[in-house]
């Protein structure tokens, strides 16, 4: 297994056009997260990363959003992702949508937002399935070089595991959008396709979604046990103690 820190830049998109069919994928996340933030409540939603920014959450029943980028022009600040300017849990959900894949350390960009994040705020996670039509599709030559498979797509399962590791409970975990997402392929042409998939191979879908709440388990403190002392029992069997105070007589 490749370690998750990279030293390598990978280029990162910067708006959902840039990939290809990326209407219809903005469209198709934006859809699969809309009853998740329907049943998020609380006074913050921060949105992480460039494709965060522009997703429509106006479903959501938090009305404070902020977005969070390090050039998009719809980001409410700008800072790294991997180094959030707020403080600790001060957040009630966060929302990360293709950013892992296209950040060299992906796991710290987890630990941040596990640190904003109030005990039980929500993590909902989107990205690309290696293990999928999306992912076969970076067989073909020189696609590595292309979005979307030009960043690292980890499995769903090792993300899960990061998010257990940080304290993290999982909630829900979907796939969706059942085609390769190649460049010049039409997507209406494989309906049928694709609705078979939906039905019978689930776990082959090219995006993945996880959803997340924080776990805090509270601090009870141990008790001491108080044992009554002890009585004095003799070693020596048939030797008895009075519990009288003898006075010693001097010997004659």
């Amino acid at each position: 297994m490749k370690p998750a820190l990279s030293f390598q830049q990978h280029p990162a998109p910067y708006t959902w056009q840039q990939f290809p069919h990326g209407d219809y994928l903005q469209n198709d996340v934006e859809r699969k997260m809309q009853p998740w933030l329907e049943r998020m409540f609380g006074y913050h939603l921060l949105k992480i990363g460039d494709l965060s920014v522009q997703l429509d959450t106006s479903a959501s029943p938090i009305k404070h959003q902020v977005g969070v980028a390090a050039r998009s022009q719809q980001a409410g600040v700008l800072a790294e992702v991997d180094e959030l300017p707020f403080y600790e849990g001060s957040v009630d959900a966060c929302i990360l949508s293709l950013c892992l894949e296209y950040n060299s350390d992906p796991h710290h960009i987890l630990r941040e937002a596990h640190r904003t994040l109030i005990a039980g705020g929500y993590i909902v996670i989107t990205g690309f399935n290696p293990f999928s039509f999306c992912g076969a599709a970076s067989l073909i030559p020189f696609s590595r070089q292309k979005l979307p498979w030009s960043g690292r797509f980890f499995t769903p399962s090792r993300v899960k595991d990061w998010l257990d590791l940080l304290g993290f409970e999982l909630i829900a975990d979907e796939r969706f959008l059942h085609a390769s997402l190649a460049r010049g392929s039409r997507l209406s042409r494989f309906a049928r396709w694709r609705s078979f998939c939906r039905q019978y191979l689930k776990p082959m879908g090219s995006v993945y979604m996880l959803v997340a709440r924080k776990r805090v388990t509270p601090l009870t403190p141990i008790k001491p046990k108080w044992h009554a002392r002890p009585s004095f029992k003799p070693a020596i069997k048939g030797v008895e103690v009075s519990r009288r105070h003898r006075r010693a007589h001097p010997e004659d």
